[in-house]
């Protein structure tokens, strides 16, 4: 189980991610090609001024279960060992143990 300090860490982000998006995008498209040099500069001051959790690269994927963030798998959001576990136990629909 992961520190449920970062599990709430990373639940304020995306908060705050949600919360920029439109402004961080409308910022974005004023660094087009077809801009000024001025106005790219003008634009970079905005986004270094944006709180830096605001930008979704900061966003990490953790385990829907236990908030593991190493060995996360996106085709089912969990951690490697939930994937097993879950999967031997017959609870992920379209997975079986394999044998062989």
């Amino acid at each position: 189980m992961a520190k449920l300090a970062l599990i709430n860490k990373q639940e304020r982000r995306k908060k705050m991610v949600a919360k920029y998006a439109k402004k961080h995008d409308a910022i974005k498209a004023k660094m087009s090609v077809n801009s000024t040099p001025e106005e790219r500069i003008d634009a970079m001051k905005k986004l270094a001024k944006m709180p830096r959790n605001a930008n979704k690269t900061r966003l990490h994927n953790r385990c829907g279960i236990t908030g593991r963030a190493r060995g996360f798998s996106r085709l089912f959001g969990l951690c490697r060992q939930q994937v097993r576990t879950l999967a031997g136990e017959g609870k992920l629909p379209g997975v079986r143990k394999s044998s062989w």
